[in-house]
């Protein structure tokens, strides 16, 4: 199936690993072009090498919490491509930890970074984008339950669907989509890392596996797959929706 994603072109923030990266790849492989973003020049420049590089895809230090960035990425979308069609806002997972050890410092900079600096990119692309546009966030599975011992996660996630869904009612009538992924238990370092925190990775895999009906972690591929869909013009009547994409973990509808 032809997704209609040739020569469009989308910003993929966290564009140098894990679901982002994935993301990126997919996109490119359907004939996108691609800005990414990633925090270390080392990371950057071998995301935009792997690809394509110039004419395919470009690479910009940024931390999605500083407040120049949305600007930044933007004018690199217009210098290097000449269009912007879409953007996917993609953020690494805040730091693990309960309500009674995370202090007001990991709170803040959680804060930027998972959900303020996703809302001030999503506006300021928005600002950018015409008829058939779209912005994509990146979740997680606690946008509908709590994940044992990430509290800061299970707290902004939700809000940033809340936002993400009001967003979609207001650029709708301009023709433009808004769409949340929401993954659980993909193969990345993340998820290996949350793993490994639990003490014992092994169990924590045979416990995550057997929740899902497909009985094993979704690989980056698959995420990727799903998110290229999603922002393609083939998905062009969805939006406001939050697309699951975790192999059955959520039992309801």
């Amino acid at each position: 199936m032809d997704f209609g994603l040739k020569d469009r072109v989308y910003i993929v923030t966290g564009g140098t690993r894990g679901l982002g990266r994935a993301a990126a790849r997919e996109l490119v492989t359907d004939g996108a072009r691609v800005v990414v973003s990633g925090r270390s020049k080392e990371s950057v420049a071998a995301a935009a090498e792997e690809l394509g590089g110039s004419g395919q895809a470009i690479g910009v230090v940024a931390d999605n919490a500083d407040t120049t960035t949305p600007d930044r990425l933007i004018t690199a979308a217009r210098d290097a491509f000449n269009q912007l069609d879409g953007m996917l806002i993609s953020v690494g997972g805040p730091p693990a930890g309960t309500s009674d050890t995370i202090g007001d410092d990991q709170w803040r900079a959680a804060f930027e970074s998972v959900f303020l600096g996703a809302v001030r990119l999503s506006r300021a692309v928005a600002a950018e984008l015409g008829e058939g546009g779209v912005i994509g966030f990146v979740l997680s599975s606690s946008v509908y339950e709590p994940i044992l011992g990430l509290t800061t996660s299970n707290a902004l996630r939700p809000a940033l669907a809340g936002y993400a869904k009001n967003l979609a009612n207001e650029l709708g009538p301009r023709g433009i989509r808004v769409v949340g992924l929401v993954p659980a238990h993909i193969e990345t370092d993340r998820v290996r890392e949350l793993d490994a925190h639990s003490g014992d990775p092994d169990a924590a895999r045979q416990r995550a596996t057997a929740e899902a009906p497909l009985r094993r972690y979704g690989t980056p591929d698959e995420f990727g797959r799903s998110a290229a869909f999603l922002l393609s013009p083939a998905s062009s009547y969805l939006t406001g929706v939050m697309v699951q994409i975790d192999g059955g973990v959520r039992k309801g509808f």
